[in-house]
């Protein structure tokens, strides 16, 4: 069955007088990148031309919407436009970078192991704080004004999104503006832009080909992100929060040192369908009808790349460096695992925690549990577990792998 819906078959139609320029996505990226660098009265052309290559590989997807192309260039223009603010609060404030980020923690693992619900149950201490998704859409010192522009701006977007062209993320992936989101918002360059978007091969292969000192880049504008976030405010322990956090440990301990690492398990089968689901859902935002073994065979790739990096990055780490949170475990009695993942951060546990701790695993208003299928996607759970079996050697000692979860969390 179809997801696009027919309000994104609307837009195409109003969209497609937009795309006339797809022959020639160079030249269009080119128009976004002069008119962003007016706006900001500044440029970053290495940063530039990285998000080209990102928008030429999405417009040279086959199934390739004109909603999709204006919404690819927007995101694109949105996170050249983030970079120049960045970069000139650093220059008109050279203070911002020795803002001390410390004791960060990371929280990754596979999608769907209960990464977002680890995220907010240790953002939402007092003396923690996650990158809210506004502040990472559009970064920069405190500004009331600037926040309810924003906050409002960004709302609006999840409503029509949620409401009219994804009704599915809403079950799959609520957000809001104000919430603890994905610091995947302050990365150029990752997997996530063909999770989000299509296969992207040609970008696939660039990024592939980078060195570990172009990876080292990323993570330090994220952490300059934070610095300019953090200038101020009150300083407190930074939670971050992407599942392809999985595949940059070594790139993540180089720019933060003292980093701790939060992994989320559960069983590779259960994760991969219903990540595929969540794939298929954001990519019908973008493509007509998206192929589904495309999507499974992109997903298993990712998934197993991230995984076996994962492991081997684990090797050359110290134990105290990895905190292990096995789903079965936090879905069977969160009352007793989310305080003994404070201590295993070196956290303090408060009152004022276990008060909201049921207000933070209450799912949203409106939402219901997602439903997937293997099959669909072409794959198999043979083959799966042949593909995760390292990883399913590390998880058999840490988790109960047929076990039902107390709750979908």
């Amino acid at each position: 069955m179809s997801r696009t819906t027919r309000a994104s078959k609307v837009l195409n139609t109003v969209f497609s007088p937009a795309v006339r320029g797809r022959a020639d996505p160079s030249s269009a990226w080119a128009k976004s990148v002069a008119q962003v660098e007016r706006e900001a009265g500044a440029q970053d052309r290495k940063f530039a031309d990285g998000l080209g290559t990102v928008f030429a590989s999405i417009a040279a997807e086959p199934r390739l919407t004109p909603l999709g192309w204006v919404l690819a260039l927007n995101a694109a223009k949105d996170r050249y436009a983030n970079r120049l603010r960045i970069s000139g609060l650093l220059a008109e404030h050279p203070e911002i970078a020795a803002e001390p980020i410390t004791d960060p923690v990371f929280v990754l693992g596979l999608p769907r192991t209960a990464t977002t619900l680890t995220h907010r149950v240790l953002a939402a201490s007092p003396a923690h704080r996650g990158p809210l998704m506004w502040e990472m859409s559009c970064t920069g010192l405190d500004d009331p004004a600037v926040a309810a522009r924003e906050i409002k701006k960004l709302d609006q977007g999840s409503r029509l999104v949620t409401g009219l062209l994804a009704p599915g993320l809403k079950h799959l992936h609520p957000s809001r503006a104000e919430q603890p989101e994905e610091s995947m918002m302050l990365l150029p360059h990752g997997t996530f832009w063909a999770l989000l978007h299509g296969a992207l091969p040609s970008y696939r292969g660039w990024y592939a080909r980078r060195s570990a000192a172009d990876l080292a880049g990323d993570y330090a504008y994220l952490k300059q992100g934070l610095q300019v976030l953090q200038h101020g405010r009150e300083h407190k322990r930074w939670i971050v929060k992407y599942p392809g956090h999985l595949n940059d440990m070594a790139a993540i301990k180089e720019v933060f040192p003292d980093a701790t690492f939060v992994w989320t398990h559960r069983d590779p089968a259960t994760v991969l369908a219903s990540t595929c689901s969540l794939v298929e859902t954001m990519w019908a935002m973008y493509q007509k009808d998206p192929d589904p073994p495309e999507v499974g065979q992109l997903v298993l790739d990712t998934m197993v790349t991230w995984v076996n990096t994962a492991l081997e990055a684990r090797l050359s780490l110290p134990p105290s460096a990895i905190v292990d949170v096995p789903y079965h475990t936090l879905s069977a009695d969160p009352h007793a695992e989310v305080p003994r993942l404070y201590s295993a951060i070196g956290a303090t546990w408060t009152a004022s925690d276990e008060a909201q701790l049921d207000q933070v695993l209450a799912r949203p208003a409106g939402t219901r549990p997602h439903q997937y299928d293997l099959k669909r996607y072409g794959l198999q759970p043979d083959q799966v577990e042949e593909a995760f079996a390292a990883y399913l050697r590390l998880l058999n000692t840490i988790d109960v792998l047929d076990a039902e979860p107390r709750a979908e969390l």
